[in-house]
């Protein structure tokens, strides 16, 4: 009864949406430009929601929430900084938001997603390699070809450096491809990561950049993606080996984890000085990976008590995404109305070039036509909170993390597109040794 009446309340919502839309229409003709702006971002909040009601539609839902975060920034960016953009306020909240999404996609893997690899490891090293080159060097070439500005030049290389992101997954669920190759290639992408970003972000972001007030550090971005990705990620399969671990597993756990809360205690207190600049930023690291393993074990308590948490992840981290991307374009307002359409286009032409390639060389290096749609999938669509968090990490979120903002968006609605379209489309046939087993 309840679930009904909430399905009725989200289909009345695309009404509203339409009114409010038709309304933003007439009050910004008449000069009310402040009531315009509110009418049109909550009928497309209104959209979004009514998106969830309809079968055909659903899928977009997603994107639809992304498309009302940035139209509201750039109408509205109050709304998306409670505090000034540079404060401590501001960045503190900037990164647990970030790190609250990269958490929410680690507990959708699991330690087993690795074990593709080791059964089949052609089909994914093929999937690695065109990962790894085809969208960090279409990105630079774009860059260069657009003549964009070298801040959100080197942005398009950031995105393109970074790995994929559990979208890819989704999106692979709904295309009917090789959903285990695509979380296997998932889970060991975002392990590559530290290695692979920043030699491309310093191999070529670092050219875009010269004459700039930007330097890459090969060290400090490692670091930072540790910190953003590694951690949270790590710390949601401390729960997952908790779940199967033995008494022995679950004791050197809990031991590192009280080791972690005394180490992270004394270190936050300032009880750990260390003046030499490469020994300090692996105690850093170190109190980092040890804080993840004590937040694993106690999200793994938390969860054990109230299971329901555990299906609100998902979501979680998806409100993360959309209220980042919120951040970031209302950070990068100024820059993206300067840009406009050419960044529009530049970021969907990145992301097509990603599906187009990844399908392309994977299908001439043998891969069978499921498995080739898998890695398009993979390629196209980036780990869009990674490059935010490298963005604001650098203190660049207005430029270097606003074509991730922009890509975010494009990927959403292709992605939805291209997996609906290969649904309906099976391959005929599946050659079943070159696929990675579920």
């Amino acid at each position: 009864m309840i679930s009904a009446l909430i399905h009725q309340l989200l289909r009345a919502c695309l009404a509203v949406a339409l009114a409010l839309v038709a309304c933003a229409a007439g009050l910004y003709v008449a000069g009310s430009y402040d009531g315009a702006t509110l009418a049109l971002t909550s009928g497309l909040v209104a959209l979004a929601c009514g998106f969830s009601s309809i079968p055909a539609l659903r899928t977009l839902t997603f994107t639809a929430w992304i498309v009302a975060a940035v139209v509201t920034a750039l109408l509205s960016p109050q709304v998306f900084q409670p505090f000034a953009p540079g404060t401590p306020h501001y960045k503190l909240l900037l990164l647990v938001v970030i790190q609250a999404v990269m958490f929410g996609m680690g507990t959708q893997m699991g330690i087993r997603d690795f074990v593709g690899i080791a059964r089949t490891p052609l089909p994914v090293m093929i999937g690695l390699l065109c990962q790894f080159t085809i969208m960090p060097l279409v990105g630079f070439g774009i860059a260069i070809g657009f003549r964009l500005p070298p801040g959100i030049g080197a942005g398009m290389v950031l995105i393109g450096s970074c790995s994929s992101g559990l979208a890819s997954n989704v999106m692979a669920y709904i295309a009917k491809a090789n959903l285990a190759l695509s979380i296997t290639l998932t889970a060991v992408a975002t392990l590559l990561a530290p290695i692979v970003t920043p030699f491309w972000m310093k191999t070529m972001a670092a050219s875009l950049l010269e004459g700039t007030d930007v330097t890459i550090s090969f060290v400090s971005m490692m670091a930072s993606i540790v910190k953003i990705v590694i951690v949270p990620t790590g710390a949601a399969l401390v729960h997952d080996y908790l779940l199967r671990a033995d008494v022995r597993g679950k004791a050197i756990a809990w031991g590192a984890a009280l080791a972690g809360v005394v180490f992270c205690s004394v270190y936050v207190g300032g009880g750990i000085v260390i003046s030499r600049p490469s020994i300090a930023l692996g105690v850093d690291l170190f109190a980092w990976v040890l804080g993840g393993i004590a937040f694993g074990v106690i999200y793994h308590i938390v969860v054990s008590a109230m299971p329901q948490i555990a299906k609100a992840m998902p979501a979680l981290s998806m409100a993360g995404i959309i209220y980042v991307t919120g951040m970031t374009t209302a950070e990068g307002r100024d820059h993206l109305l300067a840009v406009g359409v050419v960044l529009i286009v530049a970021a969907g032409m990145h992301n097509f070039l990603g599906y187009l390639l990844g399908y392309g060389v994977s299908r001439l290096l043998g891969m069978n036509e499921q498995s080739a749609r898998t890695v398009a999938i993979e390629v196209g669509m980036q780990n869009g909170g990674m490059a935010t968090g490298i963005a604001a990490d650098m203190g660049k979120l207005a430029t270097l993390g606003l074509p991730a903002a922009i890509f975010i968006a494009w990927m959403n609605v292709s992605g939805s597109l291209l997996a609906n379209y290969w649904r309906r489309r099976p391959p005929v046939v599946v050659e079943s040794h070159q696929e990675v087993e579920a």
